[in-house]
């Protein structure tokens, strides 16, 4: 006890409002706490907004053009095989440099080794005796993928890739390599009509916009690109037999932005 100040006063009342000071001051500074983050993070009820949507869009010539190739080899043995396939890569890759194509953009994007079987032949009078399934060769396959970024040349490309013996083309697919910049072009546009539609529906429902609340975007993509009918390179394979160079349009992407906005109102 505590005689000093002539009040008798016990131990453990003397703890006990301690306690409590300390609980006081902590529930305090949550109050104070979580009125902050109230008036931080407050949201209008759902009753106090509006929800309108917008469309942009925004075209781009290609700058890239995408071509990809495949070789085969085939031998009594892997290591056979694989010497065919690497002899036809190292042709086509040789060619490539030789049209200022760089190392950073000539890709392999698959590399299959495979065994050849032999497989019984059909007997229709018996009695028949059939040899066991075995390995009679092996195959490999490499599929290589070239980014031109001198979209006019993919012609010369494409038949010199022919000439050299490569018969199996996939491409050209045109694309843009800096998309997000057309894409931020688009989105500016949805925005402004989504804005628009938000100031009539107000004006029409005599209420104020205060501030965007929420914000949604579905961006779109790349319609196929328009070829002319003469046109190599559809996406699919095409084997080269013509000396002249085809004519490959690059065309147009359009890239689209779908936004919806959401506005609290007053």
């Amino acid at each position: 006890m505590d005689m000093q100040s002539g009040v008798w006063v016990s131990p453990r009342i003397e703890k006990l409002a301690s306690l409590f000071l300390v609980a006081a001051t902590i529930f305090v500074a949550f109050l104070a706490v979580q009125a902050a983050m109230d008036w931080w993070d407050s949201e209008p009820s759902i009753g106090n907004v509006i929800t309108v949507d917008g469309e942009g869009k925004a075209t781009a010539i290609p700058d890239i053009a995408t071509i990809s190739f495949t070789v085969t080899g085939e031998g009594k043995n892997a290591s056979a095989a694989q010497e065919e396939a690497t002899k036809k890569i190292n042709v086509a890759v040789a060619l490539l440099k030789n049209k200022a194509i760089e190392d950073k953009d000539i890709k392999t994007t698959s590399y299959n080794v495979s065994p050849k079987y032999s497989y019984p032949q059909p007997c229709y009078n018996g009695p028949c005796v059939y040899d066991e399934q075995r390995v009679i060769g092996y195959t490999v396959t490499q599929t290589t993928e070239v980014k031109v970024r001198k979209t006019g040349e993919v012609g010369d490309i494409l038949t010199a890739l022919g000439d050299a013996g490569i018969s199996m083309l996939y491409g050209p697919n045109f694309t843009v390599e800096d998309p997000e910049t057309v894409m931020a072009t688009a989105r500016k546009e949805a925005i402004a009509k989504a804005r628009a539609k938000a100031e009539i529906l107000a004006d029409d429902l005599g209420v104020t916009l205060v501030r965007v609340v929420n914000f949604y975007e579905n961006g779109g993509g790349y319609p196929i690109p328009y070829y002319s009918r003469d046109a190599v390179g559809m996406g699919g394979a095409v084997t080269m037999e013509a000396k002249v160079a085809p004519e490959v349009p690059v065309g147009e992407n359009e890239i689209i932005s779908r936004v919806s906005v959401t506005y609290e109102i007053r």
